[in-house]
């Protein structure tokens, strides 16, 4: 994999959500950006993040993005257990700097600063309102998103991906029916 490529078909969503995005299908083949400490570096780049991407830092994200796709498709008290465990490896350090409040993530080991931050983000999407993360609604799709519409009736991760797969999907369930032929009178 080239270092400075991301290969993922869906980038730029809230960094909890991107987390989770770092699984998905292309062509049928499943695919995980997180398999090696090489694919932790793009993601972190990619995400703007400048931690070191080491073995410890990748195992905190895997375990962190498990907890957060159980929170976001099936919601539980041992999930949100789960990632009360992760936030509590940090907190923010808030500073004046030339008159202007400044915010620093921190945490009790370094290797578990992007999982802290990306829990951290979470929290935030559920604050401003949970019904605007979604799951991509085609079926063969592991994406999530942050609806961002006007008014949240977004439904693909991707509308030029998923959703022309779809359309595409129903005209062909259209058009492969017989024709019924015209009622007699």
């Amino acid at each position: 994999m080239d270092e400075m490529t991301d290969p993922r078909p869906l980038v730029g969503e809230p960094l909890s959500l991107d987390l989770l995005n770092t699984r998905w299908i292309q062509d049928g083949v499943r695919h995980d950006l997180l398999d090696t400490t090489g694919g932790l570096a793009v993601w972190l780049r990619s995400a703007g993040l400048h931690e070191k991407g080491d073995r410890a830092a990748l195992d905190a994200l895997r375990e962190t993005r498990e907890i957060l796709l159980t929170l976001v498709d099936d919601p539980s008290a041992e999930a949100a257990d789960a990632l009360n465990g992760v936030l509590a490896h940090g907190s923010l350090r808030y500073r004046l700097e030339r008159g202007v409040p400044a915010r620093y993530p921190q945490a009790d080991d370094p290797a578990w600063l992007p999982a802290w931050q990306a829990a951290a983000d979470y929290l935030r999407l559920l604050s401003d309102d949970p019904a605007r993360i979604k799951a991509c609604a085609h079926p063969d799709c592991v994406l999530h998103f942050h609806d961002a519409t006007k008014n949240g009736t977004r439904r693909w991760c991707s509308m030029a991906v998923c959703g022309n797969r779809a359309k595409a999907a129903r005209h062909y369930e259209r058009t492969k029916r017989p024709r019924e032929a015209p009622a007699p009178r």
